[in-house]
């Protein structure tokens, strides 16, 4: 497939241009024309450039990529070295963050829903990133996050009464506990996200709301995950996902 077809595709299929983000989405590095080899992770670090160069990878997919707002623009150091590991190799950088956390079938938030068997309800927060709903069934927080743990495969960070029944939660992947204000005025039970501030924990004592810190990493393998797999179904291209753990 050609690189700009399949730019392209990811662009509509994500909806990219609609989104106000910190980074650019879509094609970040050009490389070779032709694509029929992608790896697929959540960051594009230089431990995941590596591996795509030993798998003879024709383009990189990825949730975090490069150029964030407020960075240093200069092509020194590290950022040399990883720009230098894509372009020695010909290999293209295609990522998507906000409209991968967003997508209602394969985003981040929509992937958490269906492993923790919530049911969506609505959408809050900056561009309706954040995902709220309820439990099949009211549960004991303790017991709530004792699934979380299953389906992630980590121990969250805990605040709140274990004992506290949970009916009604809203969610967002990564570094959103910005959000977590806006959780509370929906008058959820719980809120989940990635990562906790400092503030998070005096929110949740004073708010009675609970608050789950997932992990950024760990809440956010499922979109590229799933974003993969839908490549490979719907225009058979061989994409391999790799999971680089981060307990972050």
């Amino acid at each position: 497939m050609r690189l700009e077809e399949l730019a392209r595709y990811l662009d509509e299929l994500l909806q990219a241009a609609k989104f106000r983000d910190y980074c650019p989405n879509g094609l970040q590095v050009e490389g070779r024309g032709e694509v029929r080899r992608i790896v697929a992770g959540v960051t594009a670090s230089q431990k995941l450039l590596d591996l795509a160069v030993a798998r003879g990878a024709d383009a990189l997919l990825v949730h975090h990529g490069y150029f964030w707002k407020g960075e240093d623009a200069r092509v020194t150091g590290l950022r040399r070295r990883r720009l230098a590991t894509l372009l020695g190799h010909d290999i293209s950088l295609l990522a998507y963050h906000l409209p991968l956390d967003a997508h209602p079938e394969l985003g981040n938030n929509a992937q958490l829903a269906a492993r923790f068997g919530w049911q969506p309800e609505g959408h809050f927060g900056e561009q309706e990133i954040g995902w709220f709903g309820s439990l099949p069934a009211p549960a004991p927080l303790a017991e709530v996050a004792a699934s979380v743990a299953a389906a992630l495969g980590r121990q969250p960070l805990v605040l709140g009464d274990p004992a506290r029944r949970v009916r009604r939660v809203a969610w967002c992947s990564g570094g959103a506990q910005g959000y977590f204000e806006q959780a509370i005025a929906l008058g959820v039970d719980l809120y989940l996200s990635g990562e906790v501030s400092e503030p998070t924990l005096h929110l949740a004592e004073e708010s009675g709301v609970a608050y789950l810190g997932a992990g950024h990493h760990a809440t956010e393998r499922y979109g590229v995950q799933a974003l993969a797999a839908h490549l490979t179904q719907a225009l058979g291209l061989e994409c391999e996902f790799i999971d680089l753990d981060n307990p972050a």
